[in-house]
């Protein structure tokens, strides 16, 4: 029921913005997905929900042709919200789909997540969290472990960082020349828990979405990470771009105030 309502609100307020010249981000207000790239060398980044497949080809489509496909599809984890469209996807544009080697059971029906954990948060959005998908999807030969060496195919100014705790191979994604950082769930830009948060596109740094991560200290050292590569604008997967001065000032404070948004349980976030 949570998915069917977070898939009906995604389709009446979906858009798309152009952050940098070769990056759109398909915003489904709960959930982003990028197309990094141009010309004939672009790559997607999350695929958004169950219902966002048709967007998707369609923002390719205008972007670039209707013939145009992807050189691959790059996930940064495989929780619902972001493997939602991948099966379709990467089946019509025929595309293997890389992850990390720890993420790898949970896209190939080996193993499923937790099941969320509701009572972290009063928000609408973590409440209807027990009732997410949290089962593995099946990929089979279309899975591919990221390479080893923190390239990230298909994206060749680009290397992937492990940034678990959200999940165990959870990546974020760095570009060192302009310090563009995807960060999926690593951190969010707004208070994910909350679905007036989430509507009203109310800019809060947080950190990631307290309902599906397992491992506390391992976000915490993961934030820690993703702040020191000094980022000058960061995409995450929940909540609005944000850039400059406003994302040094607040990964600061994410950092210096983390233990106070959550506190650890046997590995599982509770009300601080």
């Amino acid at each position: 029921m949570g998915n069917k309502i977070l898939e009906g609100l995604s389709a009446l307020t979906t858009s798309t913005e152009e952050v940098t010249p070769d990056i759109m981000v398909i915003d489904f207000t709960v959930v982003t997905a990028c197309i990094v790239g141009t010309g004939n060398m672009w790559v997607l980044v999350d695929t958004g929900l169950e219902n966002s497949a048709d967007t998707i080809l369609s923002a390719a489509e205008k972007r670039f042709t209707k013939e145009s496909r992807p050189a691959a599809i790059v996930l940064t984890h495989g929780h619902f919200d972001h493997v939602g469209s991948v099966i379709k996807l990467s089946e019509f544009w025929d595309v293997p789909v890389y992850a990390h080697e720890l993420e790898m059971p949970y896209i190939t029906g080996k193993k499923d997540y937790p099941v969320a954990n509701a009572s972290v948060d009063g928000g609408i959005v973590a409440k209807l969290s027990k009732s997410y998908p949290q089962t593995s999807i099946d990929l089979r030969i279309r899975a591919v472990a990221l390479p080893g060496d923190g390239s990230v195919p298909g994206m060749p100014d680009w290397r992937w960082i492990p940034t678990p705790g959200h999940t165990e191979g959870h990546v974020s994604l760095f570009r060192d020349r302009d310090r563009v950082l995807i960060a999926g769930d690593a951190f969010s830009t707004t208070k994910q828990e909350s679905l007036f948060s989430v509507l009203m596109r109310r800019e809060r740094i947080s950190g990631p979405p307290r309902y599906f991560t397992t491992d506390w200290e391992a976000a915490e050292n993961s934030v820690r990470k993703l702040r020191d590569l000094k980022p000058f604008l960061v995409i995450p997967s929940h909540g609005k771009p944000m850039e400059g001065e406003e994302l040094t000032r607040s990964l600061a404070v994410l950092v210096s105030e983390f233990n106070k948004i959550a506190k650890p349980q046997k590995g599982r976030f509770l009300n601080g």
